[in-house]
């Protein structure tokens, strides 16, 4: 049995968790007797869905510092904290390799194995390199890109391979077009409350197609009972309105048009399946990254985007409208994502895997 160990580190969100969820299954495959542990935050998002997935998961108490404002000081007086936890875990499991995911929980445990001689890995999955990995980039050996154009902002280190996303995304076929159009909308694992106001305010503007409508709709669990009953008094009580899909795959199949924030596994995920999308980035992402993800889909000619200080209800409305009088225009999009959808991602992600491991023996 092999004696290799790898942490995969990060999360906060399921847009970090996914890809950190496919690579561990991909690195399984290629050496069964792995040892896997996966280590994050303490957010009741992540606990639920890793206490679904039968793998070894470690919660660690830490919270971001970007953009945070006052409590940015409350992630400093838990900073020692993670770095005593991650020493203490990196000591234990004595691990092959270090993979972070993004988000601020993979900081400490990636930043001490690189300065363990451990060799390290971090997942770039925005166009525009995050905070944490700026930091961490003097001290790690690779940066995988899931978008070209992110690799001159990776200082020589990174490689461009893909953002690994789950293999039913990349299963997926052209949905074939009835007299209804299909919407999904949902604003990431936590839900968006502005996505959440934006979509109902316009369904009074939808009323007169809303027999040619489907509507799927994750609002997140804080606005599920408002958002319920506003689509029943607009007309429309058929429509599928939950806080969360574990299913997303099957939602992603059954849809013709997205409707989304453009978090950088979401627009993986479009890219994968190849669905047309209208992208809503949230204004709040820090360094305004939402925007830069969406901006690639839009100029592949894979999206469009609608930014929070332009939306109104009627401008949506009319973009729906527009789409439900020439599904010529989705056909037309999903092709246009194909230049952009890296092949086998995961795969090619866990081979870089081996290969540090292999090159530290």
């Amino acid at each position: 049995m092999s004696e290799k160990s790898v942490i995969i580190s990060g999360g906060g969100t399921g847009g970090h968790l996914y890809p950190a969820l496919v690579l561990g299954r991909k690195l399984l495959e290629k050496e069964p007797g792995l040892r896997l542990v996966f280590v994050g935050s303490r957010r009741e998002t992540e606990r639920t869905i890793m206490a679904g997935q039968g793998v070894r998961f470690i919660p660690m108490r830490i919270e971001g510092l970007k953009g945070r404002g006052l409590r940015s000081l409350k992630a400093i007086v838990l900073l020692p904290g993670a770095f005593l936890k991650s020493l203490g875990l990196l000591l234990r499991i004595k691990p092959s390799l270090v993979v972070g995911v993004g988000g601020y929980s993979s900081g400490p445990i990636v930043l001490l194995a690189s300065l363990m001689r451990i060799p390290t890995v971090i997942l770039e999955q925005n166009v525009c390199p995050g905070f944490t990995t700026r930091l961490l980039l003097p001290w790690i050996k690779r940066a995988v890109a899931a978008f070209e154009a992110s690799l001159p902002r990776l200082k020589g280190k990174g490689v461009f391979l893909g953002n690994p996303v789950r293999e039913e995304f990349y299963a997926m076929r052209p949905k074939e077009r009835s007299s209804r159009l299909a919407l999904l909308i949902f604003g990431g694992s936590q839900g968006s409350h502005f996505l959440n106001l934006g979509m109902t305010a316009a369904l009074p503007h939808l009323k007169d197609a809303k027999d040619r409508l489907a509507m799927t709709h994750q609002t997140g669990e804080k606005d599920i009972d408002w958002v319920k009953e506003r689509y029943a008094e607009s007309g429309f009580g058929d429509a599928v309105v939950a806080p969360y899909f574990f299913d997303m795959p099957e939602r992603f199949r059954a849809a013709d048009l997205v409707v989304s924030r453009s978090g950088a596994t979401t627009c993986a995920e479009l890219i994968a399946a190849q669905k047309a999308s209208v992208l809503v980035p949230f204004a709040g992402a820090a360094e305004n990254h939402q925007a830069s993800n969406a901006e690639v889909l839009k100029n592949a000619g894979g999206a469009d985007v609608i930014l929070e200080s332009e939306w109104t209800p009627q401008l949506f409305a009319g973009k729906i409208v527009a789409y439900l009088d020439h599904p010529e225009r989705i056909s037309r999009m999903e092709e246009n994502l194909a230049g952009l959808k890296p092949e086998r991602a995961g795969d090619r992600i866990a081979a870089l895997c081996f290969e540090l491991m292999e090159a530290r023996r």
